[in-house]
């Protein structure tokens, strides 16, 4: 059924957070930055796997653009305001048009009935300064198998409004597991949807957790990706499949292992330049550390501005920082925008 409730986030403000809302929103924080890289790395391959239609009509030898400060503007006071996931980005048609896509990744537990609500909040201030270029991507990535949302509805004595918006449910691609191993060798969001789906289905089965880690970081040497590309899924697959410590030194030697029979060594060289200078893995300011020593040593003393970045910067920013230190060749080529 469409939500049909009135679409104004003054007078229907979203419910307050219970403390089991809290948890899953934790859940989903697991899941939303990995998922933001995606986007932002993988956003042609994104859209031809999942937004095929989309895809089709986007000229796609002009670069896409991420307007993140356009959307913070815009989402300002919008109600539940913006999630990490929330891009919005800005691509070419063949027709020569702009055209303004706003995606959309939800990651929870259980459905949400805002959802349908919020798209439409979303679309109406987007509407207000793109007018007839704007469209949607929603990615659902929750467990619920039977909620699908594709449309809101209002209705208020006689006046109607109808917003449909196109939805992937990444749960659907449980079936279609094959299809994804074929897509795989030339998309990396195949990669990416089979490690999501595997995180999901392990939450409890820590050995098979392991078991699938395993698989499919092996799988990234095995279709031959560069090694960018590698790294980039290897950090996804790394975040979302988060193993305990006694499980995590096994798979850790895996990759090793992987990487010694095929001569490859990518994702464990910045742990190896990291013990090199005598420092532990860890998070938060251990990764912090690890980075401002790799920037010193690469490019010297850091100015004011790099170190306030830094001080400020997520978890996410921060160890895509680190892959980028052992190709750029200048500081500003490690912090650019994707």
């Amino acid at each position: 059924m469409p939500d049909t409730r009135k679409a104004d986030t003054q007078e229907n403000p979203p419910p307050p957070r219970s403390k089991d809302g809290d948890a899953k929103k934790r859940e989903a924080d697991q899941y939303d930055s990995p998922w933001k890289e995606v986007v932002e790395l993988f956003f042609e391959d994104l859209t031809a796997l999942l937004f095929p239609e989309v895809h089709a009509k986007i000229d796609w030898s002009f670069p896409y653009e991420s307007l993140e400060q356009e959307l913070r503007e815009v989402m300002r006071g919008a109600g539940a305001g913006a999630r990490a996931v929330d891009k919005l980005i800005k691509v070419r048609t063949k027709d020569g048009k702009p055209l303004y896509l706003f995606v959309h990744i939800e990651i929870q537990v259980t459905r949400d009935d805002e959802f349908a609500f919020r798209m439409y909040v979303y679309h109406y201030r987007l509407f207000d300064l793109h007018p007839r270029a704007v469209t949607h991507l929603a990615i659902l990535g929750d467990d619920e198998e039977n909620w699908h949302p594709t449309c809101f509805e209002d209705e208020v004595v006689g006046s109607k409004v109808t917003f449909e918006f196109p939805t992937v449910k990444l749960l659907d691609y449980n079936s279609r597991w094959a299809e994804l191993e074929a897509l795989a060798p030339t998309n990396p969001v195949a990669v990416v949807i089979m490690a999501h789906l595997k995180a999901r289905a392990t939450r409890k089965d820590k050995p098979g957790r392991l078991y699938w880690k395993k698989e499919l970081v092996r799988g990234l040497y095995e279709r031959g990706y560069e090694e960018r590309k590698i790294r980039e899924l290897f950090r996804f697959i790394d975040w979302v499949m988060a193993l305990p410590k006694e499980l995590e030194r096994s798979f850790r030697d895996e990759v090793n292992k992987i990487e010694e029979e095929r001569r490859m060594r990518y994702v464990t060289s910045i742990e190896r330049l990291a013990k090199e200078e005598g420092i532990e893995e860890g998070i938060g300011q251990g990764t912090l550390k690890i980075l401002t020593r790799l920037l010193m040593r690469r490019f010297g003393e850091l100015p004011g501005r790099i170190l306030a970045l830094l001080e400020k910067a997520s978890q996410a920013d921060l160890e895509r920082w680190i892959d980028r230190v052992l190709d750029a060749k200048t500081l500003d080529e490690v912090f650019a925008t994707p």
